[in-house]
């Protein structure tokens, strides 16, 4: 059987997200929290990543993270490994502390970088852990709207500039943004293949992908972006 085709390439975009083992919770406080936020940050200046937009829940994570070298798998072995082997020590445990796969959903930049930050900060409020998104201290919200100073590793202009020149009108826009999404569906729930238990998501990325990867799409036809093993596989619509 082939190996499933890596959609790793400079430039690449991910949604991604990571559960406990069991659907347990991979943070038992905040120290843990503060470790993973630390080790992210290792690993987006080791491997040149740059983060848009994180939220550390209870029993997984979500990170919105674009890979200038195309090191996606790379990353991602460090990221949940090492922080693995700092909460197991830290809490005198052993074995997995993340499920077998994590999730990785390649984004379009200019179509979906904007709903999706705002869906991942979203997340605690969603699950009534809290009423706002500027209540939960373990997301990039604070330091995108400007309440907190940002980690060297959070990259926001990008998003904020898409709010306007203004960077102080831009973080205002940015707060009305985020309220007004608070009772918006998922924008995954529009996409083909979203809640039916697939590992895959629906994104029109023609035109988008680099040449030796957009044959496997066709034209005028749309990816479904899947993961087996950590690797992204692509699956076309019959």
């Amino acid at each position: 059987m082939a190996r499933p085709l890596r959609l790793e390439f400079a430039g690449a975009l991910y949604h991604l997200t990571s559960r406990g083992d069991r659907r347990e919770n991979i943070y038992e406080d905040d120290a843990d929290r503060a470790d993973f936020l630390s080790v992210l940050g290792e690993v987006c200046a080791q491997y040149n990543w740059v983060c848009h937009a994180y939220c550390l829940m209870s029993n997984h994570y979500h990170l919105l993270v674009e890979t200038p070298d195309g090191n996606l798998s790379k990353g991602m072995r460090q990221l949940n490994g090492v922080y693995t082997q700092h909460f197991n020590r830290r809490h005198g445990r052993v074995g997995h502390v993340f499920q077998g796969r994590y999730k990785a959903i390649l984004v379009d930049k200019n179509a979906y970088l904007l709903e999706l930050a705002r869906y991942i900060v979203l997340n605690p409020v969603r699950a009534q852990m809290v009423r706002s998104a500027r209540e939960w201290p373990w997301s990039s919200y604070r330091a995108t709207a400007g309440q907190t100073g940002g980690s060297e590793w959070l990259q926001t202009e990008w998003l904020l500039a898409a709010f306007g020149r203004r960077k102080g009108k831009a973080m205002e826009a940015y707060r009305r943004f985020v309220a007004e999404g608070k009772n918006q569906p998922s924008p995954w729930q529009a996409l083909w293949g979203y809640g039916k238990g697939v590992r895959f998501c629906f994104l029109p990325m023609v035109g988008r992908l680099p040449l030796e990867l957009d044959w496997r799409v066709g034209h005028g036809q749309a990816a479904e972006i899947g993961v087996c093993g950590g690797a992204l596989s692509p699956h076309f619509p019959g």
